[in-house]
């Protein structure tokens, strides 16, 4: 990289619209949410402030619901979410984001600016999203 690049951050590609929910909704409710925001995650509520945030995807819905074959309103949120989810600071190289991610074995991370949660980041944000493969 140059002096005169610009470092692409997590702010840059990120989704400022974070769609959460309780761990306590169904699983039924949570796909709802996802289709009528056109996202492919939640964000799961802490219980109190000592709490850690959780990630549910679509993945989590199919390993734990569609392929054991449960019935997605019988089955908690919590029961199948990723937690903790792992935060990045907005300020944050996308380079190092999509590292850490790929090491994580996670898509997808909240991403926090001065302990506020701003915006939700996904690795292919980081690709599809930004500028970096167009110089």
């Amino acid at each position: 990289m140059t002096a005169t690049e610009k470092i692409i951050r997590g702010r840059d590609v990120m989704n400022p619209n974070i769609i959460a929910i309780d761990g306590m909704a169904t699983v039924k409710e949570a796909a709802a949410m996802m289709r009528d925001a056109r996202v492919h995650s939640l964000l799961v509520k802490k219980r109190n402030e000592d709490d850690a945030w959780g990630l549910l995807s679509v993945q989590d819905i199919i390993n734990g619901v569609l392929i054991p074959g449960k019935k997605a309103d019988e089955v908690n949120v919590y029961e199948i979410m990723a937690k903790p989810a792992l935060s990045v600071p907005a300020d944050m190289d996308i380079r190092y984001i999509a590292r850490l991610l790929h090491r994580v074995g996670m898509r997808r991370a909240p991403v926090e600016d001065k302990g506020e949660l701003v915006g939700m980041v996904t690795l292919s944000s980081l690709v599809l999203d930004c500028d970096l493969f167009l110089r």
